[in-house]
């Protein structure tokens, strides 16, 4: 296994789609990712295993400073590997080059030894409301 990792790389909608479904479970979506990604994102990292997406981090952003992880996703049979921790450091990489100066994460608490151990958050207080 080769993995390739790409900074706004190319998206088919259709593979992020089913990358997606495998990594948060449920039907494989009709996202228009492509369009969501232009319209919302800094910036995205894909990972490859030769052609086929086995991974995908989202940096969306307020237009400044801050900078915000979504959609974190590492196909089952690459988990483990390092990939995930990979596309973090490398969304970090790109959003620090675009002049950011925070990264967010939320995750949920069976995630804290990725996000905290793994990728070096650290972690703060914060807020939700579920709408």
């Amino acid at each position: 296994m080769t993995i390739t990792y790409e900074w706004r790389g190319d998206v088919d909608d259709g593979a992020l789609n089913a990358l997606h479904a495998g990594g948060f479970g449920g039907a494989v979506g009709m996202v228009d990712w492509r369009g969501r990604l232009e319209r919302h994102s800094l910036g995205w990292v894909c990972a490859r295993d030769g052609g086929e997406l086995v991974g995908f981090v989202n940096v969306a952003w307020d237009g400044g400073v801050h900078a915000f992880l979504l959609d974190t996703v590492v196909a089952e049979r690459c988990r483990g590997d390092g990939v995930g921790t990979s596309l973090v450091r490398l969304a970090a990489e790109g959003s620090r080059a675009a002049g950011c100066q925070w990264l967010h994460v939320d995750f949920e608490e069976h995630l804290r030894a990725f996000y905290v151990d793994a990728c070096g958050f650290r972690t703060t207080a914060a807020g939700l409301i579920a709408l």
